[in-house]
């Protein structure tokens, strides 16, 4: 067996599943899950219709490069969305969903015969960063993503708290913009801050955008190729993009996505993926082929997320620390401290959780199932305990993570019960 099997931490959701198996949930109110990000929107009927169309193709092995009318439907998305040419043979590469590719790209990027090496994260992450860096037998370093630390914007990391040596050791550093679960997006010059220290220590970027496309405001987010091209790196050199279909089209079981950048690096993921053997069905590309070809889609489907946010997002204010994001279809908020909420004497802090238990957001979270079935994702399960200049700290902790994937009627009676939940908490 894979000793490194026994590094892996367990998965948010199934750490919150066990957290909450002794709860029975108000049989009065009907259940609204708020907590797993996966899109609930209708999916668009051209992909069903490509993908019913490509039936016959299924009578040929597909090749991992996948097809020339693929990448090319890619690259022409990419020009079209940021400005930025690509190559569609060398610097274009669909993969099976995004998820898939970032883990799989740490097992081609680590070098295992260097000692030490490290893979930089935010925190708080997608925690399929931290399980391919720990199976690609590397260490993980965390980087906390909180407003008091930079000012440059909406939860902006903090890079400077990293030290040279740390930097020296870096093989690999994740990033997502628009970021999961605080829905920031990274300025220009952070970019530039991450570019310098690529260059000057050797690690390679990779950058999670698979929320690209779900923005709340006129400019839509910058993107790392990007933000390369506008700071003179049109080589893309040591720096590749992930981009799914999952949130941009609601087809999150068609598991498709691509990755964009620097051709040596896509060279090299090729080839692990050949004998990884990860090609994409031909039916997925063909129904690929007609998302990447068509916006008015993804205009209907960004709408709906607004619709939502300006209805939900300013009742919650109410109650909660929360304010509109950046972009993504999530709302990181944060709940009352004990000693204002009461929660204390609300019968549910002295549970025995382990963690953060005194922090609110596990108990808050707990509540709120129990009292009206409402579910969301406690936000110190989604970032990990590190140290930091007052001593260690979780900087998910008093958070709650709430997607509004549901429709928004859904989505406006779960605020309701929220403000209800948190108001009875202060009676």
């Amino acid at each position: 067996m894979n000793p490194l099997l026994s590094r892996l931490h367990p998965y948010p959701f199934e750490r919150w599943r066990e957290l909450t198996r002794d709860i029975t949930p108000s049989p009065q109110h009907t259940p609204i899950n708020l907590g797993i990000g996966e899109p609930r929107h209708a999916t668009p009927a051209l992909i069903e219709e490509a993908l019913v169309k490509a039936l016959p193709t299924l009578s040929s092995y597909p090749a991992t490069v996948g097809e020339p009318a693929l990448r090319e439907a890619i690259a022409g998305w990419v020009g079209r969305r940021y400005g930025v040419a690509l190559n569609a043979a060398t610097q274009v590469l669909p993969v099976s969903g995004s998820r898939e590719a970032l883990f799989a790209f740490a097992q081609t990027v680590v070098d295992p015969t260097r000692p030490g090496a490290i893979v930089v994260c935010p925190n708080p992450f997608y925690q399929i960063y931290e399980g391919a860096a720990l199976l690609a037998g590397a260490e993980t370093a965390f980087v906390a993503s909180d407003p008091e630390l930079a000012k440059v914007g909406n939860f902006a990391a903090d890079w400077t708290s990293v030290s040279e040596a740390t930097w020296a050791r870096t093989q690999l550093l994740y990033v997502c913009s628009p970021g999961n679960p605080t829905g920031a997006v990274m300025p220009i010059n952070e970019w530039r801050h991450l570019f310098e220290l690529s260059d000057r220590h050797g690690f390679v970027i990779a950058s999670d955008e698979c929320y690209s496309e779900i923005y709340f405001r006129d400019e839509p987010p910058l993107g790392a190729l990007q933000a390369a091209v506008a700071l003179g790196r049109s080589d893309f050199r040591s720096l590749v993009a992930f981009t799914s279909l999952s949130k941009r089209s609601n087809v999150p079981g068609l598991r498709s996505g691509f990755v964009a950048g620097d051709a040596q690096l896509l060279k090299a993921f090729l080839l692990y993926r050949t004998y990884h053997g990860s090609a994409m069905s031909p039916l997925v590309q063909r129904a690929s082929i007609a998302a990447w070809n068509d916006e008015a889609h993804v205009v209907a489907n960004r709408a709906l997320y607004r619709r939502k946010f300006e209805q939900v997002t300013p009742r919650l204010a109410q109650v909660l620390g929360v304010a509109l994001p950046d972009a993504a279809f999530y709302l990181w908020a944060q709940v009352p401290t004990l000693s204002d909420s009461g929660l204390s004497g609300s019968g549910l802090s002295g549970s025995g959780l382990s963690g953060s238990g005194s922090s609110g957001d596990l108990d808050f979270a707990r509540g709120l199932l129990a009292q009206y079935n409402v579910n969301v994702l406690p936000g110190s399960l989604l970032a990990r305990t590190m140290n930091g200049p007052a001593g260690p700290f979780n900087p998910g902790t008093g958070r709650i993570r709430l997607a509004l994937v549901a429709n928004p009627d859904e989505c406006l009676q779960a605020a309701q019960r929220i403000v209800a939940y948190t108001e009875s908490l202060r009676s």
